[in-house]
Parts: C-alpha cells; sequence; structure tokens
C-alpha cells in the first residue's frame, strides 16, 4: 500500500507493522483459547507463538525506546498472555475462586502496561490506554466463556469486535510514536 498525501512511507511502514502486531495478538489469542477450550493436539505449539508476541512488539519498539524499554512492554504483555492462558484454564476447571482472583491480577497487570506506556510515551494517555485494555480484557474474556460455553456464533461476533479494538489500540500506538517523534515521519 502505498501513503497518502498526507503521511509519510515510514508512517504507513509504522502504522502496518502495529496493525499487525495486534492483529496477531488477538488471532493468536483466539487460537490459544479455540486449543485450550477444545483439548487440541497443538495448544502448545499455538500458545508458544502466541508468547512470540511480545517479543515481537519488542523488536518493533526497540528503534524509539531502545531495548530496556521496549523488554519492559514486552514483560508485561508477556504477563497479559500468561495471566489470560492461566484465567481460561481455571474457568474451563469450574474454579470461580482462581477466576476472581486471576481476573483481578489481569485487570492489574492493564492498569501497569497503560502506565508504563504513558511513562515512555506522554501521546499515550495512562487513561485512554487503561480503558482500550479494559475493553480487551472484557470482550476476550467473554469470548472465552462463549467458547467454553459452546456458543458459537456469540464467540465470533465477539471476535470480530475483539479484532476493531484491536486495531483502535494499533493505530492510537502508532500516532502518540509519530506525535513523539515527528523528525522520523
Amino acid at each position: 500500500m502505498r501513503p497518502r498525501g498526507d503521511i509519510s512511507q515510514a508512517e504507513l511502514d509504522l502504522s502496518n507493522k502495529m496493525r499487525l502486531l495486534w492483529e496477531q495478538h488477538v488471532a493468536w489469542t483466539r487460537m490459544t483459547i479455540i486449543s485450550m477450550v477444545e483439548g487440541l493436539a497443538d495448544v502448545d505449539l499455538v500458545t508458544k507463538r502466541l508468547l512470540r508476541n511480545p517479543e515481537d512488539f519488542k523488536d518493533a519498539l526497540i528503534p524509539y525506546y531502545g531495548v530496556e524499554k521496549a523488554s519492559m512492554f514486552a514483560k508485561l504483555l508477556t504477563e497479559h498472555l500468561v495471566i489470560a492462558a492461566q484465567l481460561v484454564d481455571a474457568a474451563l476447571h469450574h474454579n470461580s475462586e482462581e477466576v476472581a482472583i486471576l481476573e483481578k491480577k489481569w485487570y492489574a497487570n492493564a492498569d501497569e502496561i497503560a502506565e508504563y506506556l504513558n511513562s515512555i510515551n506522554p501521546y499515550w494517555s495512562e487513561e485512554e490506554f487503561r480503558e482500550m485494555l479494559h475493553v480487551h480484557l472484557m470482550l476476550t474474556e467473554c469470548e472465552a466463556i462463549a467458547r467454553i460455553d459452546r456458543e458459537f456464533a456469540k464467540d465470533i461476533a465477539l471476535y470480530d469486535r475483539i479484532e476493531l479494538q484491536a486495531l483502535e489500540m494499533s493505530d492510537a500506538m502508532t500516532s502518540g510514536i509519530v506525535r513523539q517523534f515527528p523528525n522520523r515521519f
């Protein structure tokens, strides 16, 4: 895709990269949920691929924030994914006490991610990212529950919403980077 007249090729490239990473984040999360819930033989391989996503984000952020800051984001995002898998497992085993504990931990991690993003980029609003991440978690949890309950039409409809919401997060990240480093775009 060639850039419009009002954005540079560098901005378009960054946008495409961020969109790809967020699309992969939600797609591999979905595939992991399905593999876990359905007891598929590929669950370990799918989970391993999902856990590559934070490293891919790290690689994309290093040119702007350096290894240390990009690695911290990858660490927080990895925690987000690990908690999500634990949450699905607890739900599968009907362990409502563990589900409640993990939900609190998951939302606290989202708050930590939002706070961290704002600390490295003033154009990434902590409040806006917290809200986007909370919506992301709520939708993902509903998606997993729908899959567990075998409500497949609802599961698919939720994924459509998750995908659109992930693109919003992607665009917010791109916009923040472009605003913080305008001389690079």
